[in-house]
Parts: C-alpha cells; sequence; structure tokens
C-alpha cells in the first residue's frame, strides 16, 4: 500500500475505523495476513463511537452506519462495493420481545446506545408495518437489564448473536434482516465504508490503495470462511461452526441489488433522519 501523500494536515497513515464486533472480522483477517495492517492506523471501537470520530474529522475513513451516512453524505463518499448487511436473515441485529409485536403499542422498548440504523429499523417496522407506537429509550446494550425495564430491546453485534444462538427464556427473537426482505423483497445495509471528502480529495490515492486492500482482505476471508471461523473461535464465546454459519449470512457486498436496499431504506426513513434521501456518491476507484 502507498503512503500518504506529503500533507501536514494529515497524518503519515490513514486513520481507520474498526468496529469491535465479529461483523467485521472477515474485513479484517485479510488484511492481518497481508500485512497491510502496518501501513493504516487502526482505531477499535464501538459504532456509534466510530461514527462520531468520522464525522468529527478524528477518522479519514472507515465503516458509518447507514443512518449517519444519510444524515451527513454531504461530507461522505462511499467506498465501492464494501458494507455489512445481510439479505435475510442477519443473526447479530435483533429485536428481543417478551410480547407479540402488535402488543407493543404504548409499552417501553429498549433501544441499545451502539445502535443507529437498527433502531430506526426497528421503529419503522413496528410503527409502519405492525401499526403500534411504543415509548422508547436508549440505554447501554445489556440484555438482562433492558428487558427489566422493557418488554422489548433492540441489539446488535455480539450480544445480539448470543440471542440467536441462545435466547432467554420467555422472549420471542425477531432477526431485523430477515424483517426487512419479508417487508421490501430487498437486502438490508446496515454500515457502509466512507471516507471524507476532503481526505478523498487532498489524498486519492492513499484512498485507493486502501479501498482496494479491504476489497482483497474480504475475498480472502470469505474463501476461507471455515479457517476465519475457527481461528475466532479461539477467543470468542462461539464455536467454529457457529460463526461459519454467522460470517456466511453477512453480506459485504454494495452491488447493484444492496443499493436498491439502500436506497429503499433512505426514501423510507427520510422524513425521520431529517434530511431528503440522498443519491449515493462514490469515491471514484
Amino acid at each position: 500500500m502507498a503512503t500518504a501523500e506529503a500533507n501536514p494536515v494529515w497524518a503519515s497513515r490513514p486513520r481507520v475505523g474498526h468496529i469491535q464486533f465479529l461483523n467485521c472480522l472477515p474485513l479484517y483477517w485479510g488484511l492481518v495476513r497481508s500485512g497491510a495492517l502496518l501501513d493504516l492506523d487502526l482505531r477499535k471501537d464501538t459504532p456509534d463511537r466510530l461514527n462520531d470520530a468520522l464525522l468529527a474529522g478524528e477518522l479519514d475513513l472507515g465503516p458509518i452506519s447507514l443512518v449517519e451516512y444519510l444524515r451527513h453524505a454531504e461530507d461522505l463518499l462511499l467506498l465501492p462495493d464494501l458494507a455489512v448487511g445481510s439479505d435475510g436473515p442477519v443473526l447479530s441485529v435483533n429485536l428481543v420481545s417478551q410480547r407479540p409485536l402488535p402488543d407493543l403499542g404504548g409499552r417501553p422498548v429498549a433501544l441499545g446506545s451502539t445502535s443507529r440504523t437498527s433502531a430506526l429499523l426497528a421503529a419503522m417496522l413496528l410503527e409502519e408495518r405492525h401499526l403500534v407506537q411504543p415509548n422508547y429509550f436508549t440505554c447501554p446494550p445489556d440484555l438482562s437489564a433492558m428487558l427489566q425495564e422493557a418488554d422489548a430491546a433492540v441489539l446488535i453485534g455480539d450480544p445480539a448473536l448470543r440471542a440467536t444462538i441462545e435466547p432467554p427464556p420467555g422472549v420471542t427473537v425477531h432477526d431485523l434482516g430477515a424483517a426487512w426482505r419479508d417487508w421490501t423483497g430487498l437486502p438490508m445495509v446496515f454500515a457502509v465504508w466512507a471516507v471524507r471528502r476532503d481526505f478523498a480529495l487532498a489524498h486519492p490515492g492513499t484512498v485507493k490503495d486502501v479501498h482496494e486492500a479491504f476489497l482483497r482482505s474480504r475475498d480472502e476471508a470469505l474463501s476461507h470462511v471455515s479457517a476465519v471461523a475457527a481461528s475466532a473461535a479461539r477467543w470468542e464465546p462461539f464455536d467454529a461452526a457457529t460463526l461459519a454459519r454467522y460470517f456466511r449470512a453477512l453480506d459485504f457486498s454494495l452491488g447493484p441489488r444492496q443499493q436498491a436496499g439502500l436506497v429503499e431504506f433512505a426514501a423510507r426513513a427520510a422524513g425521520r433522519v431529517g434530511s431528503p434521501a440522498p443519491s449515493p456518491e462514490f469515491f471514484a476507484c
């Protein structure tokens, strides 16, 4: 990978976000094997904090929730063919409910603080498909604590995967990726990879190199899913078979079908995110 162009505004290595959930492991696994990580200033954090860091200029590029991309599209360019989503069940984005969904009208629903796109998707599904208006509140993503205060909870990432594999007694786990496809017939894009427009303008070669490294990493991991899962199972509380099933359920692409899902979500969410649905703009590789 080429080093960043000389410019005192930017660090010598691009500052790149890394979501600390298993759903992004395949995108970074190949970077370790190729040595490309040495060329990146990788910043690990939760999705909500990475969103804020990219928008504040504390990161140059990386993953951002679809909702925050839609709110700030004027400052960002999408990296082509990179996303985190699903075309059906995603396994790690859930609405966990102690009541049937049509019975949640006026009831408390807890939204995990690390989730923005998933929280909005859950609200859209409850209000527009199930015709109920719950009382939402935001709290840390601890399912046991959430269900002590609420009748349902929105979870993402590793805690949601645990709920899918071993649901707590007395609850129903609703997979929001599956719910979106059942509703629209389209894939759901939960997060995209984006670069700040100012960084892309100043350092197009660096952005191109980072983008290509991520694509190679993704393709390498997806061609060795069993090996990725076996490696991750050594330090995660899931067995290799569960992780392999999970990685195969995820969709890391952003082709025409995924873009159609993104555009559909943007159109339905436009009134809720406070801005008109933008037309996706991509970094020109």
